[in-house]
């Protein structure tokens, strides 16, 4: 019966999450968009996932972390994203639903691990109307609107080593498509034309990733947990098509009537992803509670040509997050208290995002909060998480802040595969 609800949910959360656009950030206009972290929403939840496993959960930011998974584990996730947009003047506010990731994993013996699954891997979604007056004291306006993504496919093993030492490799596919555009009108003259400008634009490549972990024992009870990964350098290609077309000054920006086709190329070029190292490390108690820190740095993108951008006040710098969180379990064994069962997980972030703006860094603070609640079964369970932040500040300069408002949502379905039927 599980079998049947995972095959049904996830084609239908596949089918109209990936149909939709679930980033609505006006700094997603630069790059690839905005670049998802490789976690679950229980690895979201604390921000320190980079250090942990467990038996029937699978872990992200880690492969290394399937070395210890010993159950079949279905999961699938989802999340509704609510931003608060302030220039300073004007503020809006929207809202978007879409699929977080699908994957399986399941042990390999006793001593390792593999999973796979499909995660958003960057997403592109705005609208910014920038109007001004010209020298004849006239009204122009440029709408920029942006949409689409790109997802992986990823293949994680992790492998048990002597001395409590694990480590994983993993591998992903990195595809998708971003459509830009840009429309130019002055309002007090419909009887010139306008001008439209977009762009289409194909993403695919390779990325690979290393991890270790470590578990020390420090007494009975204490366990000091530590974690490392690799992201490696890698290459993306992006290829497509720009237009520039002369078309009526309709003051409905939807409808869009060419007249001329001033030019239509075909362009390509590779964007170049830098090594990037997560550190993590905390200590715990085993089904009990844990609280740890983690770090990670990057140096700063590259791109072989624009994506619709302008270099004079955009600027890639070195990107890097400190995270603090952990989790508690009242009672994990409690058989007539629910509530003592289910994990209470919280985390806090600083990021720098990587962007630079008119030479003012883009900034992104947050917390993080939520809940694991188990099923009957035990090891089948339900993630609730929630986290809000700031992104960006209101200068004088054009910047714009962003109050971001996430709720996620996880399923986590477990079995084992390969019992021995036992006959009476």
């Amino acid at each position: 019966m599980i079998k049947k609800i995972i095959v049904l949910v996830t084609i239908l959360v596949s089918i109209n999450s990936f149909a939709q656009e679930n980033s609505i950030s006006p700094y997603s206009f630069f790059g690839i968009g905005q670049v998802n972290e490789a976690q679950t929403v229980s690895e979201h939840m604390t921000g320190v996932g980079t250090a942990l496993n467990s038996p029937f959960k699978l872990h992200f930011s880690n492969p290394a972390s399937l070395a210890a998974l010993r159950f079949t584990t279905y999961t699938l996730a989802g999340e509704n994203i609510y931003t608060k947009v302030d220039d300073g003047t004007n503020q809006q506010a929207t809202s978007a639903f879409g699929l977080s990731y699908l994957a399986v994993g399941f042990p390999v013996g006793k001593k390792a691990g593999f999973a796979f699954g499909l995660q958003p891997f960057s997403k592109v979604g705005y609208s910014i109307l920038n109007s001004y007056k010209n020298t004849d004291d006239e009204t122009e306006t440029n709408l920029y609107k942006g949409q689409g993504r790109t997802n992986r496919v990823f293949l994680s093993v992790g492998q048990k080593l002597p001395y409590n030492i694990s480590v994983g490799l993993e591998t992903s596919y990195i595809f998708g498509s971003l459509d830009r555009t840009i429309l130019w009108r002055n309002a007090n003259r419909l009887d010139q034309l306008a001008s439209y400008y977009q762009t289409d634009t194909q993403v695919s490549g390779w990325a690979f990733k290393f991890g270790a972990q470590h578990q020390y024992k420090i007494n009975d009870k204490l366990v000091l947990k530590s974690g490392l990964s690799l992201l490696l350098e890698n290459k993306l290609t992006y290829k497509g098509d720009e237009t520039l077309k002369s078309i009526l000054n309709n003051p409905n920006s939807d409808l869009i009537s060419p007249r001329d086709e001033v030019f239509n190329r075909a362009y390509e070029g590779n964007v170049t992803m830098p090594f990037k190292t997560n550190l993590s490390v905390g200590v715990g108690t085993d089904n009990k509670w844990f609280a740890g820190f983690e770090y990670d740095f990057q140096n700063a993108t590259t791109y072989s040509a624009n994506f619709i951008q302008n270099n004079n006040f955009v600027k890639y710098v070195k990107a890097s997050n400190m995270a603090f969180g952990g989790f508690y379990i009242p009672k994990a064994t409690s058989i007539t208290n629910y509530w003592s069962r289910v994990t209470y997980s919280a985390g806090v972030h600083l990021k720098q995002t990587g962007l630079e703006i008119n030479n003012t860094a883009i900034k992104d603070f947050g917390i993080s909060f939520g809940v694991t609640l188990p099923s009957k079964r035990k090891l089948s369970n339900v993630n609730l998480g929630f986290d809000m932040g700031k992104r960006g500040e209101i200068k004088n300069n054009g910047l714009i802040k962003e109050n971001y408002y996430n709720f996620r949502l996880s399923l986590s379905f477990n079995d084992k595969w390969f019992r021995k039927r036992k006959l009476d």
